[in-house]
């Protein structure tokens, strides 16, 4: 991916940084594979706000993604890569040899004409979908189930993935873009490559307003409110002391919240590592 800078002709692009869309092949999605998206703008169901910064954004329209991959031994082409707004990566329109087609969610490197394939006894090339007990060790992948068949779930966003390391009985041992390393069913699939738009990381927005068309409203720091409003709110002057609180006053740095008799912790062979000590 290309990124493009502006020329300061005004505030908004002195410091911008955009995405060039140089892989992008069209910007007409497949009519076929659209469905509505209903914002609740923060809203739970009784119309309280439960999720603040939430809100506003420009008119989205879903596109429907494969993220099963379990046409096997169907041949499939690349007919286009897209920008989705729903996400951060890109998206490919596949056709397949029977006329049906599909989005998903679109490899680094992947060209416009590939041949793509999914299922049991693939080659492990760019873009096809394999079971984990299939891949070669030490492969980068993307897109990763974690229950054998339900869809992906892991390393989708931009420029993530996910490496094998090892297998061992009915799993393999999987290190994941957090530096997790976990344990997953080796029935589970996973598809070979990098996800795209690597550089999503380097966009500057260069103002506000950009961030109100994602649907993202103004975010208030605790210290600037009252002392109902937050347990570090108040105080003389810019007081911006005590200890780092979120709104029902738990601490915000560092407080494990993981329940540990989740089943799922017994697959976690070492924890993500993270900065607080």
């Amino acid at each position: 991916m290309a990124v493009k800078k502006y020329n300061p002709v005004t505030p908004g692009t002195r410091f911008r940084i955009a995405n060039a869309f140089a892989e992008v092949t069209t910007d007409k999605p497949e009519k076929s594979l659209l469905a509505p998206i209903k914002k609740s703008g923060g809203r739970n169901s009784s119309g309280h706000l439960t999720m603040r910064q939430r809100g506003g954004g420009h008119k989205r329209r879903y596109r429907i993604i494969d993220f099963k991959r379990n046409k096997d031994g169907v041949p499939a082409t690349v007919q286009t890569i897209e920008y989705d707004p729903n996400r951060s990566a890109f998206i490919a329109l596949l056709q397949y040899e029977d006329g049906e087609k599909r989005y998903i969610i679109a490899p680094n490197g992947l060209k416009v004409g590939a041949k793509l394939m999914s299922g049991p006894g693939v080659a492990p090339t760019l873009g096809n979908t394999l079971l984990l007990s299939e891949v070669p060790l030490g492969a980068e992948i993307h897109a990763i189930e974690m229950h054998p068949g339900k869809g992906a779930a892991l390393a989708r966003s931009a420029g993530t993935y996910a490496v094998l390391t090892g297998r061992e009985g009915k799993y393999a041992s999987i290190r994941l873009p957090s530096g997790e390393l976990r344990r997953i069913l080796l029935a589970c699939r996973a598809t070979i490559g990098v996800a795209s738009n690597p550089d999503h990381s380097l966009v500057v927005s260069g103002k506000a307003g950009r961030s109100r068309w994602l649907g993202r409203r103004p975010r208030v720091r605790g210290v600037a409110m009252n002392p109902v409003d937050h347990p570090m709110g108040g105080g003389e002057g810019r007081a911006s002391g005590g200890h780092p609180r979120n709104r029902n006053g738990k601490p915000a740095k560092g407080l494990k919240t993981r329940n540990n008799k989740k089943h799922s912790t017994k697959l976690i062979i070492s924890r993500r590592k993270t900065s607080n000590k």
